[in-house]
């Protein structure tokens, strides 16, 4: 059979000619678990490799009951462990046959529109990564009765129609506190992130409530609006400027990594003190900028990989209850404390 003119008119007819098989041998030939031999399935892909054949993928969706894409929606961009969770969550989803849509929501007035547009959209899932997902905003959505699954990912949320796969926030922070007490610090100060109200973290209430319960006080903290470091800057230079050596922090431990970034500039380059010798910082996340010499920040890394993982393994699920997960991550020691 001659080469068609254009790629464009090149069908599953023409490859399964070229290839001498069937048009359904072709369609099992792009199909990830389709049982064909290797030997078939090679000579079928070589076929439409030079013809220029490109596997209609939104009509292959249409005949199943699985489009195999999810909707990825994000805020916080100014947080660098965002881009850590984007690069490993996608990998997960790619290497397993999956494709993502994504969405960056721009801010809390954003979000529901953007939750009811990917809920129009055919996505066999909706996972949100951010800060702006409350529960007036996961109601609204969820009133719409449209979402196969919705998962909050690397957060938890109290909503019993969402999915939540994160670390285990409160054992990490126990692992921080005793970490912190173990080193002997006794004047710590927590810098908490934004407060949400559904997809919340636990690591300010379990610090603060270790610590009343060791040494019979509740320690300082103070919130950043965002995860921006150079907002934490700025927050962190309002609590300790003024102060004298005897009253500052010995030790401040940070929700994120984003704001113990923020924390140790401000401690060096604008109060012109040390780290750790004047002031320690404790992150959490373990970014890649927490490695490098500048910072070399003592940390607790998530297992982002571990939770990607899982994440496939509920959209490939046919449950849809009992799926939350929880992750244990680790310390991980280095000069900042």
């Amino acid at each position: 059979m001659p080469k068609p003119d254009s790629f464009d008119n090149v069908t599953a007819d023409d490859v399964a000619v070229a290839a001498g098989v069937s048009r359904w041998t072709v369609n099992r030939a792009f199909k990830k678990d389709a049982s064909i031999s290797p030997k078939t399935r090679a000579r079928v892909i070589t076929a439409a490799q030079s013809l220029g054949y490109v596997p209609d993928l939104s009509a292959a969706a249409l005949a199943s009951t699985r489009s195999n894409l999810v909707a990825l929606l994000v805020d916080d961009f100014a947080n660098p462990h965002k881009l850590v969770m984007l690069e490993r969550l996608t990998r997960a989803l790619r290497s397993r046959g999956w494709d993502t849509l994504l969405v960056n929501t721009l801010d809390r007035e954003d979000t529901a529109p953007a939750l009811m547009n990917a809920s129009q959209r055919r996505v066999d899932a909706t996972i949100l990564i951010g800060i702006q997902f409350d529960d007036e905003v996961l109601a609204t959505a969820l009133g719409a009765r449209r979402f196969k699954k919705l998962i909050i990912f690397a957060r938890t949320s109290q909503n019993p129609n969402t999915i939540s796969i994160a670390v285990d926030d409160e054992a990490a922070t126990r692992e921080i506190a005793h970490y912190v007490i173990q080193k002997g610090y006794r004047r710590p100060l927590y810098v908490a992130g934004p407060e949400t109200v559904s997809a919340h973290l636990l690591r300010k209430e379990t610090f603060a409530t270790i610590w009343q319960d060791r040494f019979g006080v509740v320690p300082d903290s103070v919130s950043v609006a965002r995860y921006d470091a150079m907002l934490a800057e700025k927050v962190a230079l309002e609590a300790l400027q003024g102060r004298d050596a005897a009253s500052l922090p010995d030790v401040i431990v940070c929700e994120n990594d984003a704001l113990a970034l923020g924390v140790v500039d401000t401690i060096r380059h604008r109060l012109g003190l040390r780290v750790p010798e004047d002031i320690a910082v404790i992150g959490f996340d373990d970014v890649p900028q927490a490695e490098s010499p500048n910072y070399r920040l003592t940390t607790y890394r998530q297992p982002l990989t571990q939770m990607s993982n899982y994440l496939v393994d509920v959209l490939e699920s046919p449950d849809t209850t009992n799926l939350d997960r929880k992750f244990l991550g680790s310390m991980v020691v280095r000069d900042s404390a």
